[in-house]
């Protein structure tokens, strides 16, 4: 069964969405958004994650998020506060077509428990 030209066009206007929601994202963040989306392996988000990260952090840090160990603290080593913490999770919500709970978003405190957050929801919403 083919879909349906309203079907058809609705997936291309939520891919041209999305395509304008990474524009500003560096280019490495976008070509992994792009290899996620054709490949569907959330390992690749990484990129994209940091780069999300890097858009709303309120103090930028002297090197890139990349570069920092996955036990750097959001708050306590990056100085995120709470409305950054809102903001990243508004975005990677519309993004990836996900909802995080503000009490799943709390049990979130490093770099490498984002990666692994962000991973599992992707995941879920994929086999679901």
């Amino acid at each position: 069964m083919q879909p349906s030209a309203s079907s058809s066009s609705t997936q291309k206007s939520l891919a041209d969405s999305k395509a304008d929601a990474i524009r500003h994202l560096p280019s490495a963040a976008q070509a992994a958004y792009r290899k996620f989306e054709t490949d569907g392996d959330v390992a690749a988000l990484d990129p994209v994650i940091m780069a999300i990260l890097e858009d709303y952090i309120p103090r930028p840090p002297e090197k890139p998020l990349a570069d920092f160990s996955g036990e750097t603290r959001l708050m306590d080593d990056l100085g995120f506060d709470s409305l950054a913490i809102t903001e990243v999770v508004f975005f990677t919500e519309d993004l990836f077509g996900i909802r995080i709970a503000n009490e799943e978003i709390m049990q979130v405190r490093t770099l490498d428990d984002l990666r692994g957050f962000v991973r599992t929801k992707i995941s879920a919403r994929n086999a679901g």
